[in-house]
């Protein structure tokens, strides 16, 4: 075999391999479908009903205490049917608070050009066992509602009732913690009380050592 077939077949290789490694990440940026989201219940006043799981935990978010590099894709543009994604990375520091009840994130990215910021707080109800995630940026300067709810089985669903722009919808957060070295976030938005689902941003954490 000549040298430029030798050089030829490395070429190959090396393409299926970055090529396999690409569509392996492209599947972990890709909302997993084949898990449900757990129906919704209401009261009379049309107020989410969210109940812990037997197994919710105040060390279910222990896994996320440290320094993480984000790899994310979220929807161009929301409820309007779209299907193209914008891909970016990000990075998150995570400590906990109030000895474990609580954590905190500082967000970073910039995706847009210009820095942008966010928080997450996370606090454990000791009481009901529910988790509340809230949520501030540095575009708005405000909380939003935190998302409520708990693990099971190493999946978290997160609920609450919001607006966007100007639309009532219903969020949830999920982590998805199967594997706690790479978890996963996603987000989706539901403008008829659950019936159905828009993923609209997802994103995979690796540690940064």
């Amino acid at each position: 075999m000549t040298r430029s077939g030798s050089l030829a077949l490395v070429l190959i290789a090396v393409a299926a391999i970055t090529s396999g490694t690409t569509r392996a990440e492209d599947t972990a940026l890709i909302p997993d479908t084949s898990v449900p989201i757990p129906q919704l219940h209401f009261d009379s006043n049309g107020a989410l009903l969210i109940k812990a799981s037997p197994t919710s935990s105040v060390h279910d978010f222990d896994y996320l205490v440290g320094n993480w590099k984000l790899r994310n894709r979220k929807l161009k543009s929301r409820l309007t049917h779209s299907n193209e994604w914008i891909s970016f990375e990000s990075r998150v520091e995570m400590h906990q608070i109030l000895n474990g009840v609580g954590s905190i994130d500082k967000y970073t990215d910039h995706a847009s050009g210009t820095p942008y910021e966010g928080v997450a707080l996370r606090l454990f109800d000791t009481k009901t066992k529910l988790w509340s995630i809230y949520w501030a940026d540095s575009n708005s300067g405000h909380l939003d509602p935190p998302v409520v709810g708990s693990f099971e089985n190493k999946i978290g669903h997160f609920f609450a009732r919001d607006t966007y722009k100007g639309q009532n919808v219903i969020v949830v957060f999920r982590w998805d913690v199967r594997n706690p070295q790479l978890p996963i976030w996603s987000q989706a938005f539901s403008p008829d009380n659950g019936k159905t689902w828009e993923w609209n941003s997802i994103n995979v954490s690796e540690r940064v050592r």
